[in-house]
């Protein structure tokens, strides 16, 4: 991922530096137990940790062998001396560098989730201060029923839960890595060393891996990813159409000293939540190399091993940076509730519509003669710019208008939404 928008967590995780310490890990975990088990010589776990690992030595050698797992060996049995001819003993390439990517993945894993959760945090906090500021509700873009702003809020957080959630579980589906030889028969290695690696590593036992742990796994994680992307489109395109000049109920932050255009000083853009939106579609667009990657050939190939290269670091970075950015933008979202209040009043009261045709048609009118009529009362309303309450008067007595058109009413059941989420 390009620096601009690589955060500086999960930048680490995913250089290379990393990458060589996580397969020093592995190695590490696989030597003790092998000597444990007296299956090679005491003396080789305990060099490794002083392994100093390069990523230019690693690639100067790999411009030659063409594969960077012997490139790596062959780097640190340098440093070995004549314990190094146990390195990797009875394991095959990923043996090391799947276990060592899940290790990795699972670090990413967890940033994401820490970010997510104060992320939800805030928007929570969102939802509660505007619990009762009400605003128009619209449908197909079009003016429907009131709601609150808060209710808007508190469905983003909602689904940011939901998305917790599946981010976790995607996670304990990834935290399984394998140890057992060349297609993963166990030839040259034993499942002890497997089982006890592992458990040292905090994985758990792929129950039966090819050459390779198979790829539905980092599919699934891919699609919590996306959704996680989804979600935060649906958030800010919402912003993004409230910041509009004609509607202007909220607006992103605009810092001291921005500028929002070079030839029109009075633009104040929704950069961030533009910038957002754009990002999602480059994560879900990484989503089907992935799902396509799930079929190999046989026990394996390595037409994943380009794509993943690509899509676990990126899509994770990604989702890290604008997990960040929509944390600010809803801590300092900017609401207007008169304006809110100013564009409900706009609908000259329409959105009573539903309850004035329910109260014809207990008053014994036709269903379909009561739609009729709350319709054509309702366009001209729009089309003669005055209240519904005014133009149905005549159909009502004052007792039914009172029932009727009360806004309160409408929000009577807003507290079992919230304590239904909160």
């Amino acid at each position: 991922m390009i620096e601009r928008y690589t955060t500086k967590e999960l930048g680490q995780i995913w250089s290379d530096e990393n990458k060589y310490r996580k397969w020093l890990a592995v190695e590490e975990a696989v030597a003790e137990v092998q000597e444990k088990l007296r299956i090679i010589p005491r003396g080789l776990a305990k060099k490794i940790p002083q392994i100093k690992i390069k990523p230019q030595d690693v690639d100067r050698i790999e411009e030659k062998t063409k594969h960077d797992v012997i490139a790596f060996l062959e780097v640190a049995r340098k440093q070995l001396g004549r314990e190094g001819k146990y390195l990797h003993f009875g394991m095959t390439s990923y043996d090391l560098v799947d276990t060592a990517l899940v290790l990795t993945i699972r670090d990413a894993g967890r940033v994401i989730l820490d970010a997510l959760k104060n992320l939800k945090k805030v928007t929570k906090r969102l939802a509660v201060k505007y619990k009762w500021t009400p605003m128009i509700g619209r449908t197909h873009g079009v003016f429907a029923q009131p709601i609150t702003f808060g209710v808007k809020v508190l469905s983003w957080c909602e689904e940011i839960s939901r998305n917790i959630e599946r981010l976790k579980y995607a996670i304990t589906e990834m935290s399984y890595g394998k140890i057992s030889g060349a297609v993963g028969i166990y030839a040259n290695i034993s499942p002890k060393v497997e089982k006890e690696a592992l458990r040292r590593l905090e994985l758990k036992i792929e129950p039966v891996s090819t050459q390779v742990i198979p790829r539905d796994r980092h599919g699934q994680l891919l699609s919590s990813l996306a959704l996680i992307a989804g979600c935060f489109e649906r958030i800010t395109t919402e912003i993004r159409n409230l910041q509009r000049s004609e509607i202007g109920e909220v607006a992103e932050p605009f810092t001291k000293g921005q500028k929002g255009s070079s030839a029109m000083p009075h633009k104040k853009n929704p950069i961030n939540c533009e910038r957002i939106t754009g990002l999602a579609r480059i994560v879900r667009g990484y989503l089907t190399p992935a799902l396509e990657s799930i079929a190999l050939w046989h026990e394996r190939d390595i037409s994943n091993s380009s794509v993943e290269r690509i899509t676990l670091p990126d899509a994770t970075i990604l989702v890290h940076y604008m997990t960040k950015i929509l944390t600010n933008i809803i801590k300092n979202l900017e609401v207007y509730p008169d304006k809110m209040m100013m564009n409900l009043r706009k609908s000259r009261g329409v959105y009573f519509s539903q309850a004035l045709l329910m109260k014809l048609v207990e008053k014994g009118i036709e269903a379909k003669k009561s739609y009729e009529m709350v319709q054509e009362m309702s366009f001209r309303a729009m089309r003669e710019d005055k209240e519904l309450e005014r133009i149905a008067s005549p159909v009502l007595t004052p007792t039914e208008r009172k029932e009727v058109f009360d806004l309160k009413k409408l929000f009577k059941e807003i507290p079992t939404i919230f304590k239904r989420v909160l």
